[in-house]
């Protein structure tokens, strides 16, 4: 089917907004007019066929072309024959009593009476003939049987298939030459492919067998033996000839032809085996100076029974026996040597056929024998089993007949689902789960229902941090299960106590429970409030750093001197003898005490003059504000924690799971928020039940410290600086002024009538 992604058409779908996007809404009409809903409207252009909670054999029936993704073309092809199939597309948004399918949601369609006859034939098998529904697990189990039978309908035939024991050792030759292919059986077998490659071989082997005719197979049936032995020493026999040319080029050399003192030394004290590879090495036998014929030399034989390397004595017997004596005659046969224009001879004769075995087709059929392959070839043979897999491609109309039925059952069931989770996010941005959340993390007083699985952590939190959203990465362990890994988006709550290695529990959708153990963690923000505190947290934090740095440099540099101090003692010489007392005279002075530095406590009053001027200063400041003061203090607050709310805003505002979802292999086409709102929906922090009571007073709690008191004094301390100094005179009356009190400057006189 042809997907046409931008489709005119007249039917007015309906939208909702969720997630700052406009998403379809998906109901009876929508679903009849799929095919014309703009591509660019879909809220995802794909997903996997695996790792979702959807029935993994429902995406595989709707992923037509087998590439473990689903992609619009493939769903608007499943909702066009679900309208062509059901009577009521609104049937399937009812929920259903289980996975069976009424007989009567079938619609008076070709395809749809198609499935209701096949279904009441496999009622009437099961012996329900009147039966009003079909429950998926009879497709299933007529469907195993039907599958597990020697013929199919897969066009795929296993060498069970067959009776025949010729047939089935032709089948078992295919499936060595050629390999298998899977039958819905579970068995190996062959399809028509393979069968008609195997018999082209065939025949090229076959054409290849005729050519050997009397002039090639000059000996008849004895020839391939003789070429065979002749071919075992051809380069040996060549080596001795030529070692023999050179003997009768020079004579002097014929003695360094053979092997040397050296060599045959070398085999002294060793076990050695009839064809022993260093002996093996050595001519096939000595190599003796031409004798003189008039003017001409005549070359030494090569002798064929005494004198011949030990190494290659069975194969120049073979040699003699298979070759020489069949193809030079009775004379040859009762010779023990054989002369250069003899080796010339067997080589000439067997030339044909040594060029015929070179023209020998380099196929897979090969390795069988050629009785076999010319067996393979006779008339008929091919033709069995071209027959055998007709037979069984003949029942594919059976085995699709079930598989409809299971087809519709499913989409029954399962399309609706999965469009609210691709075509829009509405079970996501819903009350319903969607089907790529995995369960739920429990962790650090909240639970995170935001929850993905994840095949690899690194590559994945590469790309989801893209989502501006704080992820924890968890190795989940059950007993008896295979560990796996999820990612959880934390949504609500502060994040002071999620660290690596913090554990926490999992439950996946089927309830279970599994221990979780964060592995890794994608900071980020999760709310405006947390971003308002975080600059006070962090000055805390550093306040705690640094004391427990210098507390832990005071300690270490205790230690040292304590244990300096003990070394000293312990390695003091307590047997040697006291020195003589030396004079008091002589005696070093003591140190004279340390006194104050004035300069130094001059510098530290002025320090502490200072930081009290500073502090009335500021004081002062929001004195002076009046009625202006609690937006001086809202100023002072937004100096410091402004720009971390400015820039948590700003990634809140980019929030989204898109991110999230293409990093597990979805292709999302819009830009789906999570705002603080839907966040905190996510993700749930611990919160009492409603009516719930409970007392507060905790036998174990801290004693209480006069916080107030010091506060107070504080206070009171603070404003007499201030009084002192003046800053406050301007708010006073002018006998409470510090200048008046203090006689620095003379009141104002009294006015008298």
């Amino acid at each position: 089917m042809t997907f046409d992604p931008s489709p005119v058409t007249s039917y007015r779908f309906r939208f909702f907004r969720a997630g700052g996007v406009d998403q379809v809404v998906l109901d009876e009409g929508a679903l009849a007019h799929l095919d014309s809903l703009d591509e660019k409207l879909w809220l995802a252009l794909a997903c996997p066929t695996r790792g979702l909670d959807l029935d993994s054999r429902t995406l595989d029936l709707i992923d037509t072309d087998k590439d473990g993704r689903i992609r619009p073309p493939e769903l608007v092809a499943a909702a066009v024959w679900a309208k062509d199939v059901f009577a009521k597309l609104g049937d399937l948004f009812k929920p259903l009593d289980g996975d069976e399918l009424p007989l009567d949601a079938l619609a008076d369609t070709e395809a749809g009476r198609a499935i209701r006859d096949r279904a009441k034939r496999i009622l009437k098998n099961l012996g329900r003939p009147d039966a009003a529904k079909i429950k998926l697990t009879e497709v299933l189990d007529t469907e195993h049987m039907f599958l597990q039978t020697k013929l199919n309908g897969d066009g795929i035939v296993p060498v069970s298939a067959t009776d025949d024991e010729a047939l089935k050792k032709t089948l078992g030759d295919i499936l060595a030459v050629m390999g298998s292919v899977m039958d819905r059986s579970g068995e190996p077998g062959i399809d028509r492919a393979k069968a008609d490659a195997f018999f082209e071989q065939i025949a090229k082997v076959n054409a290849w067998l005729l050519l050997a005719d009397d002039a090639v197979c000059v000996i008849g049936d004895a020839t391939a033996a003789a070429f065979g032995a002749m071919t075992a020493v051809a380069a040996k026999v060549d080596d001795y000839f030529m070692r023999a040319r050179v003997a009768a080029y020079d004579g002097e050399l014929a003695g360094r032809l053979d092997p040397s003192p050296d060599e045959a030394g070398a085999l002294s004290g060793k076990d050695l085996g009839t064809e022993d590879a260093a002996v093996a090495r050595w001519p096939l036998a000595r190599v003796a100076v031409a004798s003189a014929a008039g003017t001409a030399r005549t070359l030494p034989s090569l002798p064929l029974a005494q004198g011949v390397n030990p190494a290659w004595m069975k194969r120049i017997e073979a040699f003699w026996r298979l070759t020489v004596a069949p193809l030079l005659g009775d004379t040859q046969s009762r010779s023990d040597a054989l002369t250069l224009a003899e080796w010339g001879t067997i080589q000439g004769r067997l030339a044909a056929y040594t060029a015929w075995t070179a023209a020998k087709p380099d196929l897979g059929v090969s390795t069988l024998s050629r009785a076999r392959i010319k067996e393979l070839g006779a008339e008929g043979v091919q033709k069995q089993v071209n027959d055998l897999i007709a037979e069984d491609a003949a029942l594919e109309s059976e085995n699709s007949g079930l598989e409809s039925v299971e087809k519709a059952i499913r989409l029954r069931k399962d399309l609706v689902p999965l469009l609210r989770n691709f075509i829009n996010f509405a079970d996501f941005y819903g009350k319903r789960d969607g089907i790529f959340q995995t369960g739920t993390l429990y962790i650090d007083g909240r639970s995170c229902d935001l929850c993905l699985p994840v095949h690899d952590v690194a590559k994945h939190a590469t790309l989801a941090g893209l989502a501006k959203a704080y992820l924890v990465y968890c190795d989940c362990t059950r007993k008896g299960a295979e560990k796996r890994v999820i990612v959880a988006a934390v949504t609500a709550g502060d994040v002071d106590n999620l660290l690596v290695g913090r554990n926490g529990v999992f439950y996946d959708r089927k309830g279970d429970d599994w221990d979780a153990t964060i592995t890794r963690i994608v900071e980020n923000p999760i709310s405006v409030r947390q971003a308002f505190l975080s600059p006070y947290k962090r000055f805390v934090r550093m306040i705690e750093e640094q004391v427990a740095k210098r507390a832990s440099a005071a300690d270490d540099k205790a230690k040292k001197s304590l244990d300096e101090h003990a070394a000293t003692v312990a390695n003091a010489d307590v047997d040697k003898p006291a020195a003589p007392v030396v004079a008091a005279a002589a005696a070093p002075p003591p140190p004279e005490a340390k006194k104050f530095d004035i300069g130094t406590i001059a510098a530290i009053g002025v320090a502490v003059g200072g930081f009290a001027t500073f502090c009335s200063s500021v004081f002062a400041t929001f004195l002076g504000l009046g009625m202006w003061m609690p937006f001086g203090v809202i100023a002072l607050l937004l100096a410091i924690s402004g720009p971390s709310m400015v820039i948590a805003y700003l990634k809140l505002s980019q929030r989204n799971i898109g991110p999230i979802l293409d990093a597990n292999g979805w292709a999302v086409n819009a830009f789906a928020r999570i705002n603080i709102p839907f966040g905190s929906a996510l993700t749930k922090t611990a919160a009492l039940p409603p009516g719930a009571t409970r007392t507060l007073d905790d036998p174990f709690a801290e004693k209480k410290q006069p916080y107030r008191r010091y506060l107070a004094a504080t206070v009171l301390v603070l404003l007499g600086i201030l009084w002192l100094s003046g800053k406050i005179d301007g708010f006073l009356p002018t006998h409470l002024q510090a200048d008046v009190v203090l006689h620095r400057t003379a009141a104002a006189p009294a006015t008298h009538p």
